[in-house]
């Protein structure tokens, strides 16, 4: 990695911009605290719904645990059909953050491990979204984070240097995938000041 500055900021969406939880979800379905953590560690896991991340349909993934976990049925289609409910909202400093590097001209960027279909419903849901310079959503590219070629197709496709850019993300393996390439990172946690840390790096808005 250079030792220069960066001057591009690469940004992930979900709890970096948006705060995103099935347990806000769920917490609205099961009264049981147990019964909602069994089930997401279970059935609705982190990784089927990376998946769909990946770009497995919707429809596809539902129909799959119902088979498994027909007596979870409801609960298991909520996650499809109630999907908005698992954002909670914005982290607004971050996106006050973004608001300020886009009037001073800086540019931004976004790679997500996300649905292609419900990115389509968050960037209505929140327009500054649509505003990147470029967006890589790992659903429509069959990519996902960290793996080395997501990262790559950003640069490739926007024509960008990696020892430029700077990228932040809540999951540490995200943060090294991104340095693997040689950008510089963030590994991003609350409360921590993203804008004093990417002036360490040169960048103030």
């Amino acid at each position: 990695m250079s030792n220069r500055n960066p001057t591009t900021v690469v940004f992930d969406v979900g709890n970096v911009l948006l705060r995103w939880d099935p347990r806000n979800l769920y917490r609205t379905i099961f009264e049981d605290e147990a019964e909602m953590e069994w089930f997401l560690s279970t059935v609705c896991t982190n990784q089927w719904n990376l998946e769909q991340d990946r770009g497995r349909d919707w429809d596809e993934a539902v129909a799959l645990l119902v088979r498994d976990y027909p007596s979870h049925e409801a609960s298991i289609r909520a996650f499809h059909h109630r999907w908005e409910e698992t954002v909670s909202g914005i982290i607004e400093e971050n996106v006050d953050l973004l608001g300020r590097l886009r009037n001073a001209g800086i540019p931004n960027y976004c790679i997500t491990n996300f649905s292609s279909p419900k990115f389509t419903i968050a960037k209505k849901r929140f327009p500054f979204l649509d505003g990147f310079d470029g967006t890589i959503v790992s659903g429509d590219e069959r990519l996902l984070k960290p793996e080395p070629r997501i990262y790559n197709l950003l640069l490739d496709r926007y024509g960008l240097k990696a020892e430029d850019c700077i990228f932040i993300d809540d999951s540490k393996a995200n943060v090294e995938g991104a340095r693997s390439v040689g950008m510089h990172a963030v590994h991003f946690v609350e409360p921590m000041d993203l804008a004093a840390e990417l002036r360490r790096y040169g960048i103030a808005a």
